[in-house]
C-alpha cells in the first residue's frame, strides 16, 4: 500500500525521519492493477500471523495453522487448501499433499523471519493495558495519588478504572459555595466525573451518553472534608456506585452498564478539560476550594466472569 502511494504521488520514501532510521517498505506495488483491472496480480505470496495463528497463501494454495494459547508451535497441525478449486476452504488436503504443505510451511517461516514476526508470541491481553509494577506509572500497589495543580494526563499513564472496581477519595478544604470538578476522565461521549455542585457531592457515570447521576442528599460540610466515590463491578456488564462523605456512605445506585472501555482520553484533576463528561456543568468547571489530593485504589474483582471482563477491558484500551 505505502509502496504504491509513493509511486503514485512520485516521491521517494524517506530513509530517516527526525533522525530516526526508517524500516524499509515491504510488499508489492499495486499501481499496475489500479491502472489496468486486467493486469495480473503483483503479489503471489502473502503470509499472516495473529496471536500465534499462522497462514500463508502462495500460487493458489493456502496453508493455515490455528494456534491454541500455550500449545507447542512445532507440533500443532496445519491445514492445506487448494483455493483455485476450493475457495471456501472446505476440503483439507494436508494428508494428501504433504509435500506441498511442507513447502508452504517452509515459506511461512522464511517470511516470518524476513518481516520480523519472530519470536512468536501468543499473549493477547497481557500485551495491552497497564502492567502493575513498581517504578512505573502503574505501581504494584494499584494505588494512584494525584496532587494538583497538574496537567491533564494521557490515558495510558492514568489509573485504569475501565472494567475495574475502585475507590476514589478526594481530600478538600472548602467554604460555602466552593463547587467544581474534583476528578474527570473521558469526554462527553463516555467518562466518569466526580464534582461538587450547589454544595453537594455528585458523580456522573456517563456510559456512552447514558448518564447515571448520583448526588449526596445533604449539603457537604465546610472545612476539611474527605469525599469518596466507590465503584464495584458485580457482573460482566453490571455494577454499583456509591458516594461517601468523611468515610460514611451517603448514597448508592446500580449501574445498568459497567464500562469495560471508557475512553482513550485521559483524566484531569481539579477540573474537566476538553469536552465535559457531565451535562450538569460547562467545562472546565474548576474546583473553587482547595483540593489537596485525589487517591484512586484499584481493587481486585472476584469471580471468573469479572476477571474475563477485566481482560477484555485491557485489550480494548488499545
Amino acid at each position: 500500500m505505502w509502496l504504491s502511494y509513493y509511486l503514485i504521488v512520485g516521491v521517494e520514501r524517506p530513509t530517516t525521519y527526525r533522525c530516526v532510521e526508517q524500516l524499509p517498505v515491504t510488499g508489492h506495488a499495486v499501481t499496475s492493477v489500479l491502472r489496468d483491472p486486467e493486469a495480473p496480480p503483483t503479489n503471489r505470496l502473502q503470509y499472516f500471523e495473529n496471536a500465534g495463528s499462522r497462514a500463508l497463501i502462495a500460487d493458489g494454495w493456502k496453508a493455515v495453522c490455528r494456534h491454541e494459547a500455550g500449545a507447542d508451535y512445532d507440533t500443532e497441525a496445519w491445514e492445506l487448501y487448494d483455493l483455485t478449486t476450493d475457495p471456501s476452504e472446505c476440503h483439507d488436503l494436508a494428508a494428501d499433499r504433504s509435500e506441498r504443505l511442507a513447502e508452504l510451511q517452509r515459506l511461512w517461516w522464511e517470511e516470518a523471519e524476513r518481516h520480523g514476526v519472530l519470536p512468536l508470541d501468543d499473549r493477547t491481553t497481557g500485551l495491552f493495558g497497564p502492567r502493575f509494577r513498581d517504578r512505573s506509572p502503574h505501581p504494584s500497589s494499584r494505588r494512584y495519588v494525584y496532587r494538583p495543580p497538574m496537567s491533564a494526563m494521557p490515558g495510558g499513564a492514568a489509573a485504569p478504572i475501565g472494567g475495574r472496581s475502585f475507590d476514589l477519595t478526594a481530600r478538600v478544604t472548602r467554604a460555602d459555595g466552593d463547587d467544581g470538578v474534583l476528578y474527570a476522565t473521558g469526554t462527553q461521549n463516555a467518562g466518569v466525573s466526580v464534582f461538587v455542585q450547589d454544595g453537594r457531592l455528585v458523580a456522573d457515570y456517563n456510559a456512552f451518553d447514558d448518564h447515571t447521576v448520583l448526588e449526596s442528599p445533604e449539603a457537604l460540610p465546610t472545612g476539611d472534608v474527605t469525599l469518596g466515590l466507590h465503584v464495584r463491578r458485580t457482573g460482566r456488564r453490571t455494577g454499583t456506585m456509591a458516594l461517601s462523605v468523611d468515610g460514611t456512605e451517603v448514597a448508592s445506585t446500580d449501574l445498568p452498564l459497567f464500562m469495560s472501555m471508557i475512553s482513550s482520553v485521559g483524566p484531569s484533576v481539579g477540573e474537566d478539560q476538553g469536552s465535559p463528561v457531565s451535562t450538569r456543568y460547562e467545562a472546565p468547571f474548576g474546583f473553587e476550594g482547595t483540593l489537596h489530593a485525589v487517591e484512586i485504589q484499584i481493587l481486585s474483582t472476584p469471580g471468573s466472569a469479572a476477571r474475563e471482563a477485566e481482560a477484555r477491558a485491557e485489550m480494548s484500551r488499545q
